[in-house]
């Protein structure tokens, strides 16, 4: 049969698609239902046709799967952020379990045999919603005119008002609340991405789990605020608020953040702890910070540098990192895409040395920084490229590796840098991944150049959506 836009269809949906989408046959023809989840029967109107799919939107459910949950946000279906909020805790893990499962089988080659012995059940949390410790806002009007702020429906710039984000901590929506009235008060427009024209594009609001700080950066097309005292005073009314900044971002760009940020008020940065956590507190669950007195890094995040927005599963994701690699004190470590030297100070709270590279010159100097604030001597950091910095600092310095982590961006590895990683011959490699899809494609490279995968362990960084974590410990073969 064929299909056409507009047609209404009644699907049971079988499966469930890398994007989170439902997924079902009606005599052999594929249907991919946005919010739809495993088990639901459901009315569905095609958006989209093809000769043998075709892409629908859910319009009514007319029999529920047991393992749909009722969504804690009114607004989930319009807003892009979460993508699998209907479907219930257990269910989401154990899709993404089987997500990063089946990539390792089909990109990977990897036996079925060897991933039941390797691969180690998903590191979930117990209250998976006001977990994100840092969001970014956009600001716009209304088919009223009215200046809104909230989050981009999917695929789209037309933003969904929405003030009380669930998977955000509770102070967003008092000073979201607070910059609107200010704008309102103050006359400062919205940005407009039609015709570049409005002043307030976006803010930045970051919170400190363990120090309890907030920062607020507001992202300007220009270079003041009209009455910024007036913004500051009703900022500072929030408890725990310890920086308050704007960030000049004038060019035509999706781009959210400029390089230039001025301080208002207060310091330029906030601070936050990580804590090592033993690998049993990790497969015992619980969502409770590391208490205070564990061994922790503290960083410290302005409004330009990189860090892990989940710090509950931030402790347990590095702490995995540093048990998968084994360290005795011994050992020379690597840590490639080191960001603002978050695993790379872990790990050199257990290894003899420590080396940082990453492209990003703002995030060495906070790496540096960071080593600097919390007394640790023995890690060093590179700017540039990994698979450029780590050919030249082996082959004209010689530095070997017991150990190399790395944690690249969604792309995966540079094959240049893997090749250098096999040449160097360290005695473990440990990967972590925030795409399993070229985790698979990685592994399979160094797996077919001298290692074996010994553990492969997925981390719910990101409850409510598609997006998961994996840790993965690989040694070298012994000749």
């Amino acid at each position: 049969m064929e299909y056409k836009k507009n047609d209404l269809v009644t699907v049971a949906i079988g499966d469930i698609g890398s994007s989170g989408e439902g997924i079902g046959k009606v005599d052999g023809f594929t249907f991919f239902v946005k919010d739809a989840v495993i088990g639901d029967v459901v009315e569905a109107k095609v958006m989209k046709a093809k000769k043998t799919y075709a892409y629908a939107r859910l319009t009514r459910i007319i029999a529920p799967s047991p393992q749909r949950t009722q969504p804690a946000c009114g607004v989930h279906m319009q807003c892009g952020g979460c993508q699998i909020q209907a479907l219930a805790y257990p269910s989401q893990l154990a899709f993404k379990y089987h997500k990063v499962r089946n990539n390792l089988l089909r990109i990977g080659g990897f036996s079925e045999a060897l991933l039941d012995a390797v691969l180690e059940p998903v590191v979930g949390m117990e209250a998976p919603y006001h977990y994100r410790n840092k969001a970014q806002f956009p600001f716009g009007r209304n088919r009223d005119g009215e200046t809104v702020t909230g989050f981009y429906a999917g695929r789209t710039h037309v933003i969904v008002p929405n003030t009380d984000c669930k998977i955000g901590v509770a102070e967003n929506r008092e000073i979201l609340e607070r910059i609107l009235e200010y704008m309102k008060e103050s006359g400062a427009a919205p940005y407009c991405e039609e015709d570049g024209t409005g002043l307030v594009r976006h803010v930045l609001i970051r919170k400190g789990f363990s120090s309890g700080e907030l920062m607020v950066c507001l992202v300007i097309n220009g270079d003041r605020l009209p009455g910024e005292d007036r913004l500051v005073k009703t900022l500072c009314a929030v408890k725990g608020m310890t920086s308050i900044s704007v960030n000049v971002n004038v060019e035509r760009t999706n781009v959210i953040m400029g390089t230039r940020c001025r301080t208002l008020w207060g310091a330029d940065a906030i601070t936050d702890t990580i804590h090592m956590r033993a690998m049993e507190e990790i497969d015992a669950g619980g969502d409770a910070l590391s208490r205070k007195d564990a061994e922790g890094i503290t960083f410290s995040i302005s409004p330009l540098s990189f860090y892990q927005v989940n710090p509950v599963q931030t402790e347990k994701l590095y702490s995995l990192a540093l048990a998968y690699a084994g360290l005795t004190g011994e050992e020379t470590v690597w840590d490639l895409y080191c960001g603002i030297g978050t695993i790379s100070l872990f790990m050199a709270k257990r290894a003899k040395q420590v080396y940082g590279v990453e492209v990003v010159e703002q995030a060495i100097r906070d790496a540096q920084a960071n080593a600097e604030r919390n007394g640790i001597a023995n890690a060093a950091f590179y700017v540039g490229r990994a698979e450029e910095v780590l050919p030249r600092l082996y082959e004209t310095e010689q530095i070997c590796a017991d150990v190399i982590c790395v944690d690249p961006p969604r792309k995966g590895c540079d094959e240049e840098c893997l090749a250098t990683m096999v040449k160097m011959a360290p005695q473990r490699i440990v990967y972590v991944s925030c795409d399993s899809a070229t985790l698979a494609r990685d592994l399979k490279y160094l797996c077919a150049h001298g290692y074996a995968l010994k553990h492969a362990r997925p981390v719910d960084m990101f409850p409510q959506t598609v997006s998961v974590e994996t840790v993965c410990l690989l040694e070298k073969f012994n000749d």
